[in-house]
């Protein structure tokens, strides 16, 4: 159909012969009878055509020039048209008309067949020209659509791998993140266990200071007949006993403790709790408290509430950074909600910015902080918690943005103060061993510390305990060998051979022989697993103090 040459020649036999003489040159050929046949044709498909001028001027060159004009931007199509000799020139308008058909080839008839078969030929030519390029400009198409297929393939491949890569960097970053993270808690760790190493070993020397003055004191208040000598001496004790208590704080926040539960006035610890809590809140927060009326005594360690309460403080500090006010409340709560027993209550109460409710549950967490980088440990409130709970108590935290938080901690309630049941039980041990014209018990001091030994030895001579000493561990041995004691009064940490060694070896010689255990160090774990935290006497400590645990520790080995 491509390669066909259409004829349109109307008149005579003029179609028949041009067919005759392409046929002759093995050029396939149609005859159109009319104009709308050829135009017909032409959308079918054909190489070229073959009309005659005078069928031009019917309004057929109209048609072909809207033809002309939708062909693709491939073709032109070629047109051989067979004119009439004229005498004179063709007018412009028929003129115009050829020019409009485009790519025409004019043959004035009569034509020789070999003329016209080299136009055809020609014509043919240039058609065959045009469907190469028709066919070039599809392959073209075709592989633009191909690279246009391939770059999309690709750019998706690019996209997935970049997502994929970006994924990739997200998490290492993430993970380097946590690494330096959990890097600096293990950096903060070892500070703080450096300082914690450092701050016991200088709180047991303070305390050892404390000790020997604190013992000298009420030496010097019980032998003294002067009136103002012993009120120089109260007061100067009374200065101890603050340096004791500040030291007992500076250990807890060193490092933590095993637990030694003695009974204590919630109301009375919180209220000489006061000024260092002032102190560490500043001067732009205001303190108050509100203690329940009449005792409120509970069983537990009261450095480790001390050391609660001013993690408490200073939390709460933190959270005013422009000021505010700090409410301690202590009551005693009724049996109620599963419990059997009354409770203690204390709470603390600040009107900082509050913490948001997605985070409460996680306050109590180890190593979580709401403050910024580098600020806080994230063991404060967990060290809270987990003290609330080791005393049989519990600590909750309910906090309002922009209001203000409240941590409040339970522990049971106990009826009296042992202090009165220690101290009977010290005063009628005495008496059987003293008040019958018996043997005086006899008590061996192992203290490295010579004010300290001394101001030890002499107290409980002066409560009328028989004493011998010893300035270290193995001396202590020597004395063991040479006669039992009844009681063994040891400190901790010692050269050469420390507490929990020599009292090992002490139960060598005599199995059941009693200890008591008197130091300033802080973490007692070692020793309270050979001993019981019942026996053990954290310095600085008082005549009375010292008499009920000789007392007490003589009692529970009697019993």
């Amino acid at each position: 159909m491509e390669s066909r040459v259409l004829i349109l020649a109307p008149h005579g036999r003029d179609a028949q012969v041009i067919a005759t003489v392409l046929q002759g040159a093995s050029i396939r050929s149609m005859v159109c009878p009319d104009a709308p046949c050829l135009l017909a044709e032409l959308e079918n498909s054909a190489a070229t055509a073959i009309v005659t001028e005078e069928v031009l001027g019917r309004g057929l060159d109209q048609a072909l020039r809207q033809y002309l004009v939708q062909q693709p931007a491939w073709s032109d199509f070629p047109f051989v048209v067979l004119t009439t000799r004229r005498a004179s020139r063709r007018s412009a308008q028929a003129a115009a008309s050829l020019q409009a058909l485009g790519n025409v080839v004019l043959l004035e008839r009569p034509v020789h067949p070999e003329t016209l078969v080299s136009a055809v030929q020609s014509a043919l030519r240039a058609r065959a020209r045009q469907y190469a390029s028709r066919r070039h400009l599809a392959d073209i198409e075709a592989a633009k659509q191909t690279v246009e297929q391939l770059n999309a393939a690709l750019e998706t491949r690019i996209a997935e791998r970049t997502s994929d890569l970006a994924g990739a960097n997200d998490l290492l970053m993430r993970e380097i993140a946590e690494k330096e993270r959990i890097q600096n808690k293990v950096v903060q760790s070892q500070k703080l266990e450096a300082i914690g190493r450092l701050t016991g070993g200088i709180a047991h020397d303070f305390n050892n200071l404390l000790h020997a003055v604190s013992l000298n004191l009420q030496l010097i208040t019980r032998l003294g007949t002067d009136a103002r000598t012993t009120d120089f001496a109260r007061r100067a004790k009374e200065s101890v006993d603050r340096g004791a208590r500040l030291t007992a704080q500076l250990l807890s926040f060193a490092r933590a403790q095993s637990l030694l539960p003695r009974m204590q006035d919630v109301n009375a610890l919180v209220s000489n709790l006061r000024e260092l809590i002032e102190v560490s809140v500043g001067s732009k927060v205001q303190v108050h408290m509100e203690l329940a009326k009449g005792e409120a005594w509970a069983l537990l360690d009261g450095a480790q509430l001390e050391m609660a309460l001013l993690n408490m403080a200073v939390n709460s500090r933190d959270a005013m950074p422009d000021g505010g006010q700090l409410t301690i409340r202590t009551k005693v709560l009724p049996p109620a909600d599963g419990h059997s027993a009354p409770r203690v209550h204390i709470s603390v109460q600040d009107t900082g910015c509050g913490i948001p409710e997605a985070l409460q549950a996680k306050v109590f967490d180890p190593f979580f902080t709401t403050k910024g980088d580098g600020e806080g440990t994230g063991l404060g409130l967990s060290q809270v918690y987990g003290f609330a709970r080791q005393s049989g108590g519990s600590a909750e935290i309910h906090s309002v943005e922009g209001e203000g938080t409240t941590v409040s901690l339970q522990f049971p309630q106990v009826a009296q103060d042992p202090q009165d049941t220690a101290q009977g039980q010290a005063n009628n041990g005495n008496g059987a061993a003293n008040g019958h014209g018996e043997k005086r018990v006899e008590l061996l001091v192992v203290e490295d510390d010579e004010a300290v030994r001394q101001g030890i030895a002499e107290g409980l001579r002066l409560l009328k305990y028989s004493v011998r000493e010893a300035c270290d561990g193995e001396a202590g041995l020597r004395e063991l060998r040479r006669n039992k004691p009844d009681l063994v009064m040891v400190d901790y940490l010692m050269p050469g051979m420390n507490g929990a060694e020599f009292i090992i070896a002490a139960r060598d010689l005599y199995p059941q022989i009693p200890v008591l255990v008197a130091t300033g160090y802080a973490d007692m774990a070692e020793v309270e697993r050979l001993v019981g935290a019942q026996s053990i006497l954290k310095k600085p400590f008082d005549l009375e103090t010292l008499n009920a645990a000789v007392g007490a520790e003589l009692a529970r080995r009697r019993g």
